[in-house]
Order: structure tokens, then C-alpha cells, then sequence
């Protein structure tokens, strides 16, 4: 599981992107890589989503 929020604070809609590109810029999410996101917000929202991380930059 990873987290930013002791790092970041709360960052609001942004959360899940900036922690997206920390996990990718070291390392720990691969191309092919499944993802389960889980994100809770302003009075009790809630989303959940699983996705395979793409090849990027590939012809």
C-alpha cells in the first residue's frame, strides 16, 4: 500500500495523481503492473478502480 499524505498533506483531487508519479518515478509501478486506487474525499465520497498500468512511449 502506498501513501504520500506525511510527505504532501492533503492535496485533495491531486492525491492519486501525485502519488501515481512518485510510485512511477521510483520504480515500484511497472508497465503490466495491476493497480487497485482507492480514494476517499469530502463528505463521505468514495471511488475505487483497478487498472494494468500501460507501456508508455512505446510504437
Amino acid at each position: 500500500m502506498a501513501t504520500n499524505i506525511q510527505h504532501v498533506g492533503n492535496t485533495s483531487a491531486a492525491s492519486v495523481p501525485i502519488l501515481l508519479a512518485q510510485e512511477v518515478a521510483d520504480g515500484r509501478i511497472k508497465p503490466d503492473g495491476r493497480l487497485l486506487l482507492t480514494a476517499f474525499g469530502y463528505g463521505l465520497s468514495w471511488a475505487a478502480t483497478i487498472l494494468v498500468w500501460p507501456e508508455f512511449g512505446q510504437a
